[in-house]
C-alpha cells in the first residue's frame, strides 16, 4: 500500500490487524514499522513528485491534529469516531462513484486541507485511519498519479514521525511486541517496491479507481469496528 498509493491507504494495515489483537497493540506494533516504510517509500517518491502547495497546508494542520487526538485518546469514545468518518466517507466515495467515477479536477480550498489535515492527525490518534479525511482532499483535486502519490507518501511521512512516539507511550510494548516488529523488518523493502511495481502497471483511471474502492472498504470496516464498540454488532 505505501508503494502503490504513496501511504493514504497503508491504514487497512490496523484494521486487518485489529481481527488478531488489540488496536491500541496494533497501532503501537505498526508505528516503528511505518517510519522505516516511508523512508523506502520516499526513495521512489522524491520531491519532484511532490504538491508543495498541498504540503504547507496541510501538514501544519496534521501536526495540530496529532496533537489533539493525543489529548483525548484517553477521554473520548473511539468508536463514535470510528462511526463518524466511516459514514463521512462513505457518502463522499458514492457521490464519486454515482457520478460515473470521473476525474474531475476542483478547486483548493485552504478550509478543506485546515480541515481535512487536522482530521487526519485526529483520527490517525484516536480511530486509527488518518487516511479517508486527507483522501478526502487531495483526490477531488484530481493530481496526476504520480503526484497524487509522492504527495501522500511525504505527508504520511511526516505524520508517522509525529505520532510514533505517542502511540509507543499508550501501548507500552513488551518483548514479544518488539519481536514481532523484528521478524516484520525484512519484508518491509520487498511490499514498498511490489506496491511501486503495481503502481506503475495502473492507468490513472484504474488508480483512482481503485483508490476510492480502497477507501469504501476502509470506511465500511471503521463502520464495523465502530458499531462493534457500542455491541450492535
Amino acid at each position: 500500500m505505501k508503494g502503490a498509493f504513496g501511504g493514504g491507504l497503508a491504514i487497512i494495515g490496523i484494521p486487518v490487524l485489529s481481527l488478531v489483537m488489540d488496536p491500541i497493540t496494533a497501532g503501537a506494533l505498526l508505528a516503528p514499522l511505518f517510519v522505516l516504510m516511508d523512508a523506502f517509500a520516499l526513495y521512489y517518491w522524491r520531491p519532484q513528485t511532490w504538491s508543495r502547495i498541498d504540503l504547507a497546508l496541510l501538514v501544519p494542520a496534521l501536526g495540530l491534529g496529532t496533537a489533539i487526538g493525543f489529548m483525548l485518546m484517553t477521554v473520548v469514545d473511539r468508536s463514535t469516531f470510528a462511526i463518524l468518518i466511516a459514514l463521512i466517507t462513505l457518502i463522499f466515495t458514492g457521490l464519486w462513484f454515482r457520478g460515473g467515477g470521473r476525474i474531475v479536477q476542483r478547486p483548493r480550498s485552504k478550509l478543506k486541507a485546515l480541515i481535512a489535515g487536522t482530521a487526519s492527525g485526529i483520527t490517525s490518534m484516536v480511530a486509527h485511519s488518518g487516511g479517508p479525511p486527507v483522501a478526502m482532499y487531495l483526490l477531488p483535486l484530481g493530481l496526476p498519479k504520480a503526484v497524487y502519490a509522492g504527495t501522500s507518501s511525504s505527508f504520511f511521512a511526516a505524520g508517522n514521525l509525529m505520532k510514533a512516539v505517542p502511540w509507543l507511550m499508550l501501548a507500552k510494548p513488551g518483548p514479544q511486541l518488539w519481536i514481532l516488529m523484528a521478524l516484520c523488518l525484512p519484508l518491509i523493502p520487498l511490499g514498498v517496491w511490489t506496491g511501486y511495481r503495481l503502481h506503475e502497471r495502473l492507468d490513472q483511471n484504474q488508480l483512482y479507481r481503485l483508490c476510492y474502492t480502497l477507501l469504501t472498504l476502509t470506511a465500511l470496516k471503521l463502520l464495523w469496528d465502530g458499531l462493534k464498540g457500542y455491541g450492535v454488532l
